[in-house]
């Protein structure tokens, strides 16, 4: 009897288990993550909100970001040295008329005409990915008639948002946390905003629409959240598990439980199958480690150590995580009609140096492997996308070489019946180029610069486009 005959049983269990653990951590997922969530209170959201705050933002870039060179030194992401004496005037003339020479030529120019025109495209066409109707800390704690108000009220304007087809792409409310003190006001909110919705919108849902439990603890909470959803979507006639759910980790006990573990993992179990994404909330989470106000910041290393306990939790389980927010408002300090030369000039430093702040927290988070946070003002959506834009242009063209190679090597070895066994060095680059299309900052066009075709890049899986390339060239 051979090996393989005699250890039939045990080979059997052993794919049973590899199929769970498969099944546990399904990878990447394949949808679109938004750069952002912006948050707002729900008794100041209405069916333009969002609209609204792109033209806020757009209106911030023009007045501070006017130039390629005046944003990308007011945002920090190109040195200052490399644009010294540049004419803003014959810098956009050259990247209009030949980008590549431009490229080629001076780079750090390139990546500031570059950025600026994506971001400027963006907010006009875009400018708000995520919007998150408020109704824990933007709220406040207020008499349940107000609440139920303005529950009621901000589901009749998300319903003529819809019907206007004003809202952002990804959507959602939060409401209050399932603590002892809150959890009814928290259940009554979640119930009077779909009774309100549903109705007036004929069953539908906003797309991508999610619910976020703020300042989850243990176990219990997501699991009788998940409960409240079943009963909401029984009461409404919706498909069971059609409500999702998003994680707030704000607290040192959703990091190191009572036993000794770690409970995310049992956090995400609990929530069954429900849960799209998990975000750290930065100043909750620093105060509960009684770290004082004026040290509370996205770059402390209690912050770092929480992101990374998450990433560990939950990488290849299929949600998205996020950062949280700069709390360093990019707010002009003057706003008269008349202002003089010397308050402009306050204003525009005072704007810069808040940019700066949110640049070096968003390049933090990217570099970390967190490819969204929180905004919480229009003007800090301009260098959230020049952030992004700037983090995945500067390394393009050698990580589109790269891959175009790794790709080529890696099929070739497939054809030939080799094993390649560093798939997941090709997935990873894989994954930066979908994140740089889904954020804007490249375009279908460019993916070509990675040597793959439109129908194997959509593939969003480096083993199918190996297993398409060896049928074609097999074939």
């Amino acid at each position: 009897m051979s090996l393989l005959e005699a250890a039939r049983e045990h080979l059997d269990a052993l794919s049973r288990a590899n199929d769970a653990f498969s099944k546990h951590y399904p990878g990447e997922p394949a949808a679109r993550q938004p750069v952002h969530t912006v948050y707002g209170g729900a008794h100041l959201f209405k069916a333009k909100t969002t609209r609204r705050l792109g033209e806020l933002a757009l209106e911030a870039f023009r007045t501070y970001g006017s130039d390629p060179v005046e944003f990308a030194l007011g945002v920090g992401f190109v040195p200052a040295p490399a644009l010294s004496g540049v004419d803003p005037g014959t810098l956009e003339r050259g990247y209009r008329e030949d980008p590549e020479g431009l490229r080629q030529r001076h780079p750090a120019q390139w990546l500031a005409a570059r950025v600026h025109d994506r971001v400027r495209q963006k907010l006009e066409r875009e400018a708000v990915e995520d919007f998150r109707i408020d109704f824990e800390d933007g709220f406040g704690a207020r008499s349940d008639a107000e609440e139920d108000a303005a529950a009621k009220t901000a589901a009749e304007e998300v319903a003529r948002a819809m019907h206007e087809g004003a809202l952002p792409p990804f959507l959602g409310i939060r409401i209050k946390t399932l603590s002892q003190e809150w959890k009814l006001r928290a259940a009554r909110t979640l119930e009077v905003f779909l009774d309100t919705l549903l109705p007036a919108t004929a069953g539908r849902l906003p797309d991508n629409f999610v619910i976020t439990l703020p300042k989850v603890t243990h176990g219990a909470q997501p699991r009788t959240f998940v409960r409240l959803l079943e009963l909401c979507e029984r009461r409404h006639g919706l498909a069971a598990g059609t409500l999702k759910l998003e994680l707030m980790i704000e607290a040192t006990q959703a990091l190191l439980g009572p036993d000794g573990r770690c409970p995310l993992p049992d956090f995400l179990a609990a929530c069954e199958g429900r849960c799209v994404g998990a975000h750290l909330g930065t100043y909750d989470f620093t105060a509960s480690c009684n770290i004082t106000a004026v040290h509370q910041t996205m770059l402390h290393p209690m912050c770092d150590l929480a992101k990374g306990l998450m990433l560990l939790a939950y990488a290849g389980t299929g949600i998205f995580l996020s950062d949280g927010a700069t709390n360093v408002m990019p707010v002009p300090p003057h706003r008269s009609q008349n202002l003089t030369a010397v308050e402009l000039e306050r204003n525009r430093s005072v704007v810069h140096a808040a940019w700066q702040v949110a640049h070096r927290h968003n390049t933090h988070s990217l570099q970390g492997g967190y490819y969204q946070g929180w905004d919480l003002h229009p003007a800090q959506l301009p260098v959230r996308y020049a952030s992004c834009y700037a983090f995945f242009l500067e390394g393009f063209a050698l990580s589109a070489e790269r891959l175009r190679n790794f790709v080529e090597k890696a099929a070739q070895a497939t054809l030939v019946g080799d094993v390649f066994d560093d798939a997941a060095t090709g997935q990873g680059l894989l994954n930066y180029f979908i994140r740089a299309q889904n954020c804007g900052a490249v375009d279908a066009s460019e993916i070509a610069q990675t040597g793959l075709t439109q129908d194997e890049f959509g593939l969003r899986s480096f083993a199918k486009i190996l297993a398409a390339r060896k049928t074609r060239l097999g074939g």
